[in-house]
């Protein structure tokens, strides 16, 4: 009498078949991934028809990605994949700033600006704001030459990408700290906004009924020779979408007040290779 597999064996068969992998990382990765996956099919007693709507909604978030837009980012954002994959690598100490997401809406290549400098175009129609802060470490000391990528939406909700209407680069800039890791610039209030939901993730989020909706923010990506780089947003305490993230971005320490024409928050970055004490 043969027999029959069972989905162990089965599982032992595949993760086998990297056997002669001579990336240690790749195999670490790939043997993790498909024993999940696996049990995942299991677990859920996934049905031909299920899987193929899957591989379906993966094939349309691919051809929904061009040059201005990643849909796979979008994606990962929704899922808390991205979120998650920030605090990991991150792993701030007590001190230091906390992570959030890069979105699916950063560009490398911003103006470099003059600090105090505005970010936006000079006929934008939003409330002013001017951010100011310092670049410092956990012990105070304020870091020179800390380099600040930031952007945001215009008050009409979209990033430059995804308005015709904007010019390229508009609501992004680059600063650099002197020697006291202040900055300051000029910009406008950040405004809430709706993820792009005219895609696959779209689709996914009203059949799961989920929000689409993100809560005021101003984007920060920072780098200093020696220190992790940060990448984060600061958070309009105003905003009635802080509980309902659509990307689970929020954390209460990024919540500052923007009601009084300046929000001021200081950014802490960690020592490369630092981590909290457990």
């Amino acid at each position: 009498m043969v027999t029959k597999m069972t989905s162990k064996e089965h599982l032992d068969e595949v993760l086998a078949s990297y056997r002669e992998c001579p990336n240690p990382r790749l195999v670490q990765i790939m043997t993790s991934l498909t024993a999940h996956l696996l049990a995942f099919v299991e677990e859920t007693g996934l049905t031909r028809d299920e899987w193929m709507s899957g591989i379906e909604f993966l094939t349309a978030t691919g051809k929904k990605c061009d040059d201005e837009r990643q849909e796979f980012i979008l994606l990962s954002d929704v899922l808390g994949v991205s979120m998650l994959v920030e605090m990991v690598n991150q792993k701030p100490t007590d001190s230091a700033t906390e992570p959030t997401v890069l979105g699916p809406f950063y560009r490398p290549g911003g103006p470099e600006l003059s600090m105090g400098d505005s970010i936006a175009p000079d006929d934008s129609d939003g409330q002013p704001l001017i951010f100011s802060g310092m670049v410092r470490n956990a012990s105070g000391e304020p870091l020179r030459d800390a380099h600040l990528e930031v952007w945001q939406t215009s008050p009409e909700g979209f990033y430059d990408v995804q308005d015709p209407a904007l010019d390229p680069m508009s609501y992004r800039g680059n600063f650099t700290t002197g020697v006291d890791g202040r900055f300051f610039f000029e910009t406008v209030r950040p405004v809430d906004y709706q993820i792009p939901t005219d895609g696959p993730v779209g689709v996914l989020l009203r059949t799961s009924a989920r929000e689409s909706w993100r809560p005021a923010h101003t984007h920060f990506l920072v780098t200093c020779a020696g220190y992790k780089t940060l990448i984060t947003h600061l958070f309009d305490a105003s905003s009635p979408h802080l509980h309902s993230d659509a990307v689970f971005g929020v954390r209460e320490s990024l919540v500052v007040d923007m009601n009084h024409d300046e929000a001021s928050f200081d950014l802490v970055l960690d020592v490369a290779g630092e981590s909290p004490v457990n």
